[in-house]
């Protein structure tokens, strides 16, 4: 997730724990659509958007923690 912000997610991890649970999270989910997606686990497939739904809002938050985490630093 989100690649291209590698140092400041490491940093953001460490020093902002509500940060670390929303990654921790994206992260679980992003497992579990995996998983679904290739067969592993059973899922519906309004289970699956509502997991990918929830991904992205993950994400989105985790993007504006990054963002203005950058702001602080410039």
């Amino acid at each position: 997730m989100l690649h291209e912000y590698r140092d400041e997610i490491h940093e953001l991890k460490q020093q902002n724990a509500h940060f670390a649970k929303i990654f921790e999270k994206h992260n679980e989910i992003d497992k579990k659509v995996e998983d679904a997606e290739a067969g592993r686990i059973p899922i519906t497939d309004i289970e699956l958007e509502t997991l990918k739904k929830e991904k992205l809002l993950l994400k989105d938050e985790a993007y504006k923690i990054i963002m203005d985490y950058r702001k602080s630093k410039a």
